[in-house]
């Protein structure tokens, strides 16, 4: 399968939208394993909000594309010597054919290209199985927790009392002489 990994442009944020809400809430979040469905009513985000992030300054969210289509996107964000990283999205029909792996690598290649030193990202704490994914891929739990203190409906009304847990990997610099 031929793929492109490319920055997304502000015509990119309805297919954004409807492909973040598809992996993460909603009945149709439920054909893969990344579902948030069960923790939160109404959608993940809308396309004015994914348009307000591609229009920040040092905010990118990376495309995947096959055959014209996106098929998974990750948002990334340069703060200071550390890039977070945000709404890793694969198309659930898609999940668990290695694609997050590959937008994990480009986000990875991304900070590095950018002088950044880590990764961070914040994660529910009670999607263990997304924390363990993650653990795999050289991410530690750095112990600090966030509350889930969302106000905007557009990120959704929680089924139960949620926190953040903050997850990093610290990335290698290689100096050429």
């Amino acid at each position: 399968m031929s793929y492109t990994i490319s920055p997304s442009t502000i015509l990119d944020a309805p297919e954004l939208n409807q492909l973040v809400n598809s992996a993460y809430r909603g009945d149709s979040s439920r054909m893969g394993w990344t579902t948030e469905a069960d923790l939160l009513d109404g959608t993940r985000t809308d396309a004015a909000q994914i348009a307000e992030l591609l229009e920040s300054t040092g905010t990118t969210i990376l495309k995947y594309v096959v055959d014209g289509r996106i098929d998974a996107c990750v948002e990334l964000i340069i703060e200071g010597s550390k890039l977070y990283l945000g709404m890793l999205t694969v198309r659930p029909t898609l999940q668990g054919n290695g694609i997050g792996k590959v937008l994990l690598k480009a986000a990875e290649d991304y900070a590095t290209q950018h002088n950044c030193t880590s990764i961070f990202m914040t994660v529910i704490t009670v999607r263990t199985e997304l924390i363990d994914w993650y653990v795999r891929h050289g991410y530690q739990d750095t112990g600090e927790r966030k509350p889930f203190a969302f106000t905007d409906p557009r990120n959704g009304q929680p089924r139960q009392a949620l926190e953040f847990m903050v997850l990093e990997k610290g990335l290698v610099s290689v100096v050429i002489k």
